[in-house]
């Protein structure tokens, strides 16, 4: 213990790891205090959702309940659903800065309401929000750089190389003591001041232990490349630049590479073309004999079929019914879609066990559930909830039951998953 404290000391002496130690430090909790500060806004937002909603219906209730007409209410009433951040997402925000976490639907076509959100461009958000996950997939290699592009060279360039191993506990002893010394700080700088924000945020211990224990993996293997290229015995400038040069191809233009060959690998449509198809069917139904619309609907949802005919006036279950019909005739270019987002996000997860960086992004996004596969999750929760919206308006509208203000507190409610 005494060689570490010394070496603790002789480390704390030189001023760039001062320097370095303490930018990481503060580079550390600005991200942190930046992604708490993200995600206590969204969780602010959702909050306010039960007022904002009261007042909507509230206001359409009163309209409403002068004719009692179902089909009104469910063209004019809005239904929130939202996306609450789970406890890590402060950490790596991933896709909740590019994807709506809140969702307003009606009891009309699903498709181009679900797909109006998604026009985001993800090449952009690739780099990603600055977070934790940012500081250590993209910054903390700069500062293992610093700290150990001249653990050896710099002593052999000094002039103390030999001396140095010729001491007692020096040669392999040494570089061991001085490495993990170095590993640690950089470690505990990154580590500790998540795991204070990580208590305060009510994550799980085994999610901390978790991301502790990846942070650490990372910085080793950055540190095992630095020792590695330090035995090559150039120089400290040489080092450094080789160093700077593995991270730009290893976390930048790899990555970079990686992500555009899985897309031009695995094309996918733009989500706004299901929306711009469901409408088009939604408007080329007005053209279409009613009998033919209801024909359609009543195969695929016989439980209406003993719905009283149509008669000339415009009736709500046909513009519901055409509505229904133009989501189910875009189904398959859904099933599509999501077959080739999951099949790009598998591709993605395959290279980032290849690719430290895109691994260790991928797996705390995957623990903050804010990746794609929380993003479906969450689409997954609205398709089910507009099922029930359906449901809940086609059984006065087929059965032509009237609709007043009591009934509004019947109506389905969005329910989030809890603590994920």
């Amino acid at each position: 213990m005494s060689l570490v404290r010394y070496e603790l000391r002789l480390l704390l002496r030189q001023r760039l790891t001062i320097v370095a130690l303490a930018l990481l430090g503060v580079l550390t909790i600005a991200a942190l205090v930046s992604g708490m500060a993200e995600v206590a806004r969204q969780r602010a937002a959702i909050a306010a959702v039960p007022a904002a909603q009261a007042e909507d219906i509230d206001a359409v209730a009163d309209y409403v309940d002068r004719t009692k007409d179902a089909g009104s209410a469910a063209y004019y009433s809005f239904h929130p659903t939202w996306d609450a951040p789970a406890p890590l997402a402060f950490a790596a925000i991933g896709m909740r800065d590019v994807a709506p976490y809140i969702q307003r639907v009606r009891a009309l076509g699903l498709e181009a309401q679900i797909y109006d959100g998604d026009t985001f461009n993800p090449e952009l958000a690739l780099p990603g929000r600055f977070d934790f996950a940012f500081v250590l997939v993209f910054l903390s290699p700069l500062f293992v750089i610093a700290l150990f592009h001249d653990l050896v060279s710099g002593e052999r360039e000094a002039g103390r190389l030999r001396t140095l191993e010729a001491l007692p506990h020096g040669g392999r002893a040494l570089w061991r003591r001085r490495t993990s010394l170095r590993l640690a700080l950089l470690w505990a700088v990154l580590s500790i001041p998540f795991v204070v924000a990580a208590a305060i945020e009510g994550v799980s211990l085994p999610v901390i232990a978790i991301v502790v224990l990846v942070t650490a993996a990372y910085l080793l293997f950055w540190v095992a490349l630095a020792v590695l290229i330090g035995r090559l015995r150039w120089s400290s400038v040489a080092n450094a630049a080789t160093l700077a040069a593995a991270w730009l191809v290893l976390v930048l233009i790899v990555p970079t590479l990686g992500h555009v060959a899985i897309n031009a690998a695995v094309p996918v449509a733009q989500g706004a073309e299901i929306a711009l198809a469901q409408r088009e069917a939604v408007n080329h139904a007005w053209d279409v004999p009613r009998e033919n619309t209801m024909r359609r609907f009543y195969a695929n949802h016989p439980e209406w079929s003993d719905s009283a005919p149509l008669g000339p006036e415009f009736h709500y279950k046909w513009y519901l019914a055409f509505h229904q019909n133009g989501d189910e005739s875009v189904a398959k270019r859904v099933a599509a879609y999501r077959a080739g987002l999951e099949a790009r996000d598998a591709a993605g997860r395959a290279l980032g066990w290849v690719l430290p960086s895109v691994g260790v992004q991928g797996l705390l996004t995957r623990l903050a559930d804010t990746d794609l596969r929380g993003r479906l999750a969450y689409q997954d929760r609205v398709r089910d909830f507009h099922a029930r919206l359906r449901a809940f308006y086609y059984r006065y509208l087929f059965r032509d039951l009237p609709f007043g203000k009591a009934d509004f507190d019947r109506a389905p409610v969005f329910e989030d998953v809890p603590g994920r």
